[in-house]
């Protein structure tokens, strides 16, 4: 099995896994509670804000010149982690939460379902639909970064 499909069926399936303990309300008691911890909240969520940080990582090598020759490389690595993100998300929360947080967690997933759905995957070469694909994700994964530093900064602020 190609490496792109083998990271799109992993991610989909860790997909899959969060969204049925999500709407099925399938809940370890024992994580329940370590995410009600202020201190694991904080681990967790810096953990999930430095993925997030090193998946900008693709953008600067095929931006950078200097970069740009480890951008094949960047890519693979963004393809498997990004695979393990409803993972990471998991361990961070069980639940999508209210409000901005809502949002936050539908924009991160939807941006990761549209990651596992990539051209190589579907087989497409259409430059249209590429170009499509790829401003969708950069838009939603800025939306998700947006959101990141708006709930780091209400957290820090009101606790």
């Amino acid at each position: 099995m190609k490496s792109t499909i083998l990271t799109s069926v992993i991610g989909l399936i860790l997909l899959a896994l969060f969204l049925t303990q999500f709407f099925l309300k399938l809940e370890w008691s024992w994580l329940w509670s370590l995410q009600q911890e202020e201190l694991y909240k904080r681990w967790t969520g810096l953990f999930l804000a430095l993925f997030i940080a090193f998946q900008w990582v693709l953008s600067l090598s095929r931006v950078l010149k200097r970069l740009r020759p480890y951008s094949l490389k960047m890519t693979t690595l963004h393809k498997w982690v990004g695979a393990l993100s409803p993972l990471f998300f998991y361990v961070h929360s069980i639940g999508m939460g209210y409000g901005y947080l809502a949002l936050l967690a539908y924009v991160f997933l939807a941006n990761t379902l549209l990651g596992y759905v990539n051209l190589d995957v579907i087989k497409n070469d259409s430059e249209l639909l590429f170009k499509g694909w790829m401003m969708t994700h950069v838009a939603l994964s800025m939306i998700v970064t947006i959101l990141l530093f708006f709930h780091i900064g209400t957290v820090f602020y009101y606790k």
